[in-house]
């Protein structure tokens, strides 16, 4: 797997990979990451059309995916996990 191209964003990191003849983009935040695998269809096989199928759209459905996944992994750390009545509230001396 190699790095083909990047694509600019102020909260994500988008990179885009070869496999062979397959294409996959990953979009990362500092938590989380989603993975797109476009295969080998050919309308990919050229980075520009990856940046012009990753519009701003599909970014905000990416962000919105991360947000929900953050609110996903702290209701079952807090299922695992539950804070007692002690560490909810702050010791003062």
């Amino acid at each position: 797997m190699r790095i083909i191209g990047e694509i600019p964003h102020p909260e994500l990191k988008i990179s885009i990979f070869k496999t062979g003849e397959r294409i996959s983009v990953k979009f990362e935040n500092a938590q989380y990451e989603q993975t797109f695998k476009l295969g080998t269809d050919e309308r990919f096989q050229n980075v520009e059309h990856i940046r012009q199928w990753a519009d701003n759209a599909l970014i905000e459905q990416i962000l919105s995916n991360f947000r929900n996944m953050h609110t996903a992994r702290m209701a079952a750390t807090q299922r695992a996990f539950p804070l007692s009545e002690e560490q909810l509230f702050e010791v003062i001396i």
